[in-house]
């Protein structure tokens, strides 16, 4: 099926469940992103700051970019006049950075706390113990231009589905709690992204309302040397 075939296809499926779809476009060239963005597409995720800055500015402005890959304090300054949602927070120090940024531009952007669940070392991400220090921290409270929406997380890269389950099933436990303890009046702590092309059906049971997909909808990956984000 075309890409656009796909987008249908995967909203169909989707949208009774109030999940949102994050088309990642990573190392897919400009004219397959104005296809998705064509059939009705508007939020995309990129894991590379050089190649984030490059597509948004070929591409239409009404696009909200989410930066979903590993983010270096260094390259905040680059996608701060931009971005819609940072995905992958997992330390004060890079949302104080992101705040900087922001206060520049005159913003407030969003932002995920990535929690470490997989399996696996090469994963980044904060545990829980963390992210809850985090969050009590005069450091976090003094943020005035960051805006926590929830957690994203990656689970371990395994056919055992018991196990996948198994890491969503605590993220999702561990939103709930984070939602009551630290945002319970605050609507906007909103969003769960977890899910990838190979287990976002589980991720859905789960109670993922973002799943992160890139080869459902644009099919095999193509590999591009991009320098390092």
């Amino acid at each position: 099926m075309s890409i656009a075939d796909n987008i249908r296809s995967l909203k169909k499926e989707t949208g009774d469940l109030n999940v949102k779809l994050l088309a990642v476009s990573k190392t897919k060239p400009a004219t397959e992103l104005k296809e998705a963005y064509d059939a009705g597409q508007r939020l995309f995720g990129e894991n590379m700051v050089q190649e984030l800055v490059e597509k948004q500015e070929q591409l239409p402005a009404d696009i909200e970019w989410h930066l979903i890959g590993h983010l270096q304090s260094n390259k905040v300054k680059y996608i701060a006049p931009f971005i819609s949602m940072i995905q992958s927070v997992d330390s004060i120090k890079l949302l104080q950075e992101i705040n900087k940024h922001a206060l520049k531009n005159n913003r407030t952007i969003d932002c995920l706390l990535q929690i470490y669940i997989a399996d696996e070392e090469t994963k980044f991400g904060l545990g829980f113990d963390e992210a809850i220090e985090l969050l009590r921290g005069d450091e976090f409270k003094a943020l005035t231009n960051v805006r926590i929406r929830g957690l994203m997380g990656i689970a371990t890269n395994t056919d055992n589905e018991k196990q996948v389950k198994e890491e969503y099933y605590e993220l999702k436990t561990f939103f709930d709690g984070i939602k009551t303890s630290f945002f319970r009046k605050d609507d906007l702590f909103d969003t769960l992204s977890m899910g990838m092309s190979a287990d976002y059906k589980i991720a859905i049971e789960q109670g993922s309302n973002m799943v992160r997909l890139g080869s459902t909808i644009f099919g095999s990956r193509v590999v591009k040397h991009w320098k390092n984000n």
